[in-house]
């Protein structure tokens, strides 16, 4: 008998009523961290979702949200979902063709709009968007303004759309409304289609995933249970809500009464955790990479007696390893060490991001063990998971109570997993999607009709029930000899150097493996002047005889265990690194590697034009 799971609005419904929480909601304005109360911010909800209902938006209805990360963004979708009506979140840098084409594609009725940057993109598509009639902006004026035609434009909008502020819409909600909203709800059926989210589409047009209120409420629930999520805890938002990850993580920080602490922009991450000092934070590998890069950059800018307790300090983390990390006995000498090496330069770590972190949570990409192993044993405990947006979107985490490195979990709770017989990964439970929106073909290409979903990644199941993934089944490279590599673990273990920032691995249908490497030029600039190299520019870096030869020792150095037709035989150094506004990064920070074949191509030619392989 399957479990009856509740709305996404009972569950908040329930939370706001059993914590109470003076400070539900966490942002920044005008230079100072501003709150608001778990009842004020269901006084908006319920203020939003009347006015909506009076705008014509009913159960059914596709409501579009384009915001980056802040209060707002729950608002409208707790208000629409409250009607019934379906959530389209469009991420809040997205081109205006995609965004366009998601409009268009969902049929979307309204359109909630938060920022200034999102309200100058709508003005470029709304008159291409013909389904939508009721246009809200957030944030003022400022944002009404941004959106005005151009001058010596039209003010046409296709259709005779309504454009209105959210701040008038709640203003005068109270009681009344919170119970009309408290009464709606309990209308609500579980099964009800919540949300459409548009994937990323780097291998074709955007699909939409449809997740129900059910699908979100039973993820929330099997993931979090476990998780060390103490009422009043602070949680730190900055991933594109726009992601099922993000979303879901913040649905569970609500759903505990732990505060969600909004951050819009990823470049003002660093000092937010300074300021907020969160004590849990959901992020992909990309921010761990960075994070570690910036820790080996700044013990490789110390000098004297502080360089050399660093160094010390690193390497006990590694003889400490086998017992913080993986729960192995070590030498008493060892464990005093590490607590010397954890009150002289561990506890800055900590300090680095607050202090107050108890746990970091991984997803969205496979992460490089090394990393599990280094955070964890300096005192941030990293937790690694994985799942998809098809899955709403946990599949498995690690936990506090039952974690393996190098592994992304055990399945959550009501979830089934097992290999196909070409070892792509099979799931099958209550999170599962309903379908792609208007695409039954895709639909049945990946969901069995006994509701088991084809990943798309390849895995499998150890004797104690954790799951490894190798990588995505698509992303596999073949050599010319047949052999199938999967680049993700090799080009981690890259990317655990201090002095590689970046690296994506090519040879597809190629005689041999090769690699794309982005230095870490900082750290290795500062290295270079130790051994009294001059490198002016990044440039000047990659050309440089002395960086690649020291590039070269690494690749040897971490791909010493790979089989010979895995190893990198030439490799390239590129002078800039990926990004996603440069498009070679997804909203996730995950590799376009079409994107970057196709960039980059002239130089992965030049990779195979002649043998130079690396030495074993």
């Amino acid at each position: 008998m399957q479990k009856d799971y509740p709305t996404l609005p009972r569950r908040l419904l329930e939370a706001i009523d059993r914590y109470a929480s003076p400070r539900a909601q966490i942002y920044k304005q005008d230079g100072q961290w501003r709150s608001i109360p778990a009842k004020e911010l269901l006084r908006r909800i319920a203020g939003f979702s009347q006015s909506l209902a009076k705008l014509g938006v009913a159960q059914g209805d596709r409501v579009a949200l384009f915001a980056p990360n802040c209060p707002e963004w729950h608002v409208a979708d707790f208000a629409a979902l409250g009607l019934g009506a379906i959530v389209v979140p469009i991420y809040f840098r997205e081109s205006t063709e995609r965004m366009a084409y998601i409009l268009a594609h969902s049929e979307a009725k309204a359109i909630f709009i938060a920022g200034e940057e999102q309200a100058k993109r709508w003005n470029e598509i709304a008159q291409r968007s013909r389904s939508v009639q009721k246009v809200i902006f957030a944030a003022g004026a400022a944002a009404r303004e941004a959106a005005a035609p151009p001058v010596g434009g039209t003010a046409d909008r296709g259709v005779a759309s309504a454009e209105l502020s959210y701040e008038a819409l709640i203003a005068d909600a109270g009681d009344a409304e919170v119970e009309s909203y408290r009464r709606r709800i309990g209308g609500l059926r579980s099964d009800l289609l919540a949300s459409v989210i548009y994937t990323s589409g780097t291998t074709g047009e955007p699909k939409g995933v449809m997740l129900s209120h059910a699908n979100f409420t039973s993820n929330s629930e099997a993931s979090f249970e476990r998780f060390d999520l103490g009422a009043g805890s602070v949680g730190l938002s900055f991933l594109p809500l726009a992601h099922v990850y993000e979303r879901l993580v913040d649905y569970g920080y609500l759903f505990n009464g732990v505060s969600v602490a909004y951050v819009p922009r990823m470049e003002d991450v660093p000092q937010a955790l300074l300021e907020v000092r969160p004590h849990i934070c959901a992020a992909v590998p990309r921010f761990f990479e960075k994070l570690y890069g910036n820790i080996l950059e700044r013990g490789a800018q110390a000098t004297g007696i502080r360089r050399r307790i660093f160094d010390w300090a690193m390497r006990v983390e590694r003889k400490a390893a086998p017992w913080r990390a993986y729960g192995r006995r070590v030498s008493p000498g060892v464990r005093w060490q590490w607590r010397l090496a954890n009150r002289l330069v561990y506890q800055r770590f900590r300090h680095g991001v607050g202090g107050r972190i108890v746990e970091f949570i991984s997803g969205g990409a496979p992460l490089a063990p090394e990393l599990g192993e280094f955070f964890t044993t300096v005192g941030l405990p990293l937790f690694q998971g994985y799942g998809l947006t098809e899955t709403s979107p946990v599949v498995a985490t690690n936990l506090p109570s039952a974690s393996h490195i190098g592994t992304v979990g055990r399945p959550i709770p009501g979830v089934e997993v097992r290999t196909a017989e070409d070892g792509e990964l099979l799931v099958r439970g209550p999170c599962v999607m309903r379908g792609y929106y208007k695409k039954p073909e895709e639909t049945r290409a990946v969901l069995s009709p006994d509701g088991w979903l084809a990943t798309g990644d390849i895995g499998h199941l150890d004797a104690d029930g954790f799951l490894s993934i190798t990588d995505r089944k698509k992303e596999l490279l073949k050599t010319a000899g047949g052999k199938l590599i999967a680049p993700a673990p090799i080009e981690n273990a890259l990317k655990s150097s201090p002095v590689i920032l970046n690296a994506v691995l090519v040879g597809d249908r190629r005689p041999y493996i090769a690699a794309l490497i982005v230095p870490n030029f900082a750290t290795v600039q500062a290295r270079a002047s130790q051994a009294g190299v001059k490198l002016a520019s990044a440039q000047e870096m990659v050309s440089s005889a002395w960086v690649h030869d020291l590039i070269e020792g690494e690749i040897k150095r971490l791909t010493a265990n790979l089989a010979q037709f895995e190893s990198i035989k030439r490799f390239a150094l590129l002078d800039r690194e990926f990004t996603f506004d440069g498009g070679e990064l997804t909203f996730t920070l995950k590799l376009k590697r079409r994107v970057i074949d196709q960039r980059y191509g002239d130089v992965i030619e030049r990779l195979y034009a002649q043998p130079s392989p690396v030495a074993r």
